[in-house]
């Protein structure tokens, strides 16, 4: 984890905010977690880099100093939130009592902020856990116009100064050929979006276009070719193995005619167990700061942060939830 002073000097921090100055208005973005310690604190420093913080708080009062918003959960549990809560509630067929606990959870009442349009993007997750955020998620605010699936990816800036991302690390235990496609095309999205730069995705395997055979190699190779499909202009290709998809030399002598084999800054893993244990060993063990995970197929903005997250995570994933409400303001218009 990286210190909130880390945060403060992040260049990937830096870039985010610099792109979130053509804003027509400070983003604003609801914390559901607002009793949380770490929390108010990351609202103190979203302040100073622009971002408007709403912080859902028992209480009325927040301890979060100047240019932070407090919303009480209350408050917001017998107003438009909570009304909102209730219409979803009576659609999905839940119970009264099961509509009463969700008018009174905070990470349902930041998903409603945003459906409202009370708050641009939404951060949860460092009291309750990841399940809870997506529920929310997926029952208040829904998704995207053509999703089909809910899935995450993590931004790495990795010691060298290259980014990649990597997709999914957090959602999608088991992806189907059709999920990994959706998977691969939002992941690219997410890395354009967040960095600027144009995608280059390797869909990953233990084989390298056709070195091994097996089921799960086949359900890669297949989408491979649904996700060129959906994407014809995206630059993607495989099955490869993680070498191959990095490394110019091995790529020379194992795909020396793929356009993205050496070159890859988007890498979609076969499953979640790959993902996860993927990016954890960039993080740990070859000192990538991790940026997620950032969740994919909403219709707006909402992103988790660990339980065990500290300081500088809010802020970053914050930055990332401005940056994406931003953009899709840019292309809605």
């Amino acid at each position: 984890m990286m210190r909130v002073d880390d945060a403060v000097d992040n260049p990937m921090l830096e870039r985010w905010l610099h792109q979130l100055d053509s804003a027509a208005r400070p983003s604003r973005v609801v914390l559901a977690e607002g009793d949380d310690p770490r929390v108010r604190r990351a609202a103190g420093e979203l302040v100073r880099r622009g971002i408007v913080p709403l912080l859902i708080n028992k209480d009325r009062v927040s301890m979060s100093g100047p240019g932070v918003e407090s919303l009480a959960i209350a408050q917001l549990a017998t107003g438009s939130a909570g009304q909102l809560i209730a219409e979803v509630g009576s659609r999905r067929g839940w119970t009264a009592e099961e509509i009463d606990v969700r008018r009174c959870h905070p990470v349902y009442l930041a998903a409603a902020c945003v459906d409202l349009g009370i708050a641009d993007a939404c951060v949860a997750g460092s009291l309750f856990p990841t399940g809870d955020v997506l529920r929310a998620g997926i029952q208040i605010i829904g998704l995207a116009n053509g999703a089909q699936l809910l899935s995450s990816s993590f931004v790495l800036n990795m010691p060298d100064r290259s980014t990649l991302a990597f997709g999914d690390c957090a959602v999608v235990p088991d992806p189907n050929e059709h999920q990994l496609a959706e998977i691969a095309v939002s992941t690219a999205d997410t890395f354009h979006r967040l960095t600027g730069r144009d995608p280059v995705v390797a869909m990953l395997s233990f084989s390298s276009f056709g070195s091994a055979d097996h089921e799960t190699v086949r359900r890669v190779r297949n989408a491979t070719e649904l996700v060129r499909q959906k994407a014809p202009d995206l630059a993607v290709d495989g099955e490869m193995q993680f070498d191959t998809a990095l490394v110019a030399s091995v790529a020379a002598q194992k795909a020396s005619t793929s356009p993205v084999a050496g070159r890859a800054n988007v890498l979609i893993f076969p499953n979640l167990a790959a993902g996860n244990i993927g990016y954890k060993i960039a993080q740990r063990l070859g000192g990538a700061q991790a940026f997620g995970p950032i969740i994919q197929g909403l219709r707006a903005p909402m992103n988790d942060v660990s339980r065990g997250c500290d300081v500088s995570d809010i802020v970053n994933v914050a930055a990332i939830s401005a940056l994406q409400a931003h953009k899709l303001a840019q292309t809605s218009r």
